[in-house]
């Protein structure tokens, strides 16, 4: 089975566009607060460092590398964190930035695993949402778009890690080979 993308479904510029209006709201609403940006790996990658670009005001760095996918397309349901954060955010107020928020699993345990270390708030940025997948509910604080169920890839999103490259975001259709 040999795997293609439809049309775009975010095209680049859509992106850059909607990136520059989160990050202008996440400057205003965290001026003059200690704000840790903290970028869920590897899914978010580009996302995360299009929107810290994006952020006019001082932030601190860090990354969290969780998975519940593995080698599959479809979620185990089971969140396993796999590195930690460096940074101390105990009185800060932190921003986890994820690529997609579709489950809301992932998104649930990290807010409740990293308020354990007492920041002194914690939002959620996602790029994309999937509201028809949830499974759990969870507060979204900067949405870039909500998407329909489909599967995609580009601009960090993959299928068994390949993809992330593509500028845009696309549907990922099977296509038969033979077909």
């Amino acid at each position: 089975m040999e795997r293609v993308f439809g049309r775009p479904v975010v095209t680049q510029e859509q992106m850059r566009a909607r990136i520059r209006e989160m990050g202008k709201q996440i400057s205003t609403d965290y001026a003059g607060k200690d704000l840790v940006l903290v970028g869920v790996l590897k899914g978010a990658y580009a996302f995360y460092a299009d929107l810290a670009r994006a952020i006019r005001i001082p932030i601190r760095v860090d990354f969290i590398i969780v998975t519940s996918y593995g080698s599959k397309a479809k979620t185990s349901g089971k969140v396993k964190l796999v590195t930690e954060l460096t940074e101390e955010i105990k009185g800060k107020d932190v921003l986890l930035v994820e690529d997609i928020v579709d489950s809301g699993l992932t998104v649930q345990y990290l807010v409740k695993t990293l308020s354990k270390r007492k920041p002194r708030s914690i939002k959620v940025c996602t790029l994309l949402s999937k509201p028809e997948r949830r499974e759990v509910e969870v507060q979204i604080d900067y949405e870039g778009f909500k998407i329909p169920n489909k599967y995609v890839v580009g601009y960090g999103l993959d299928y068994q890690q390949k993809y992330r490259n593509l500028p845009y975001l696309a549907v990922l259709d099977q296509v038969d080979e033979e077909a």
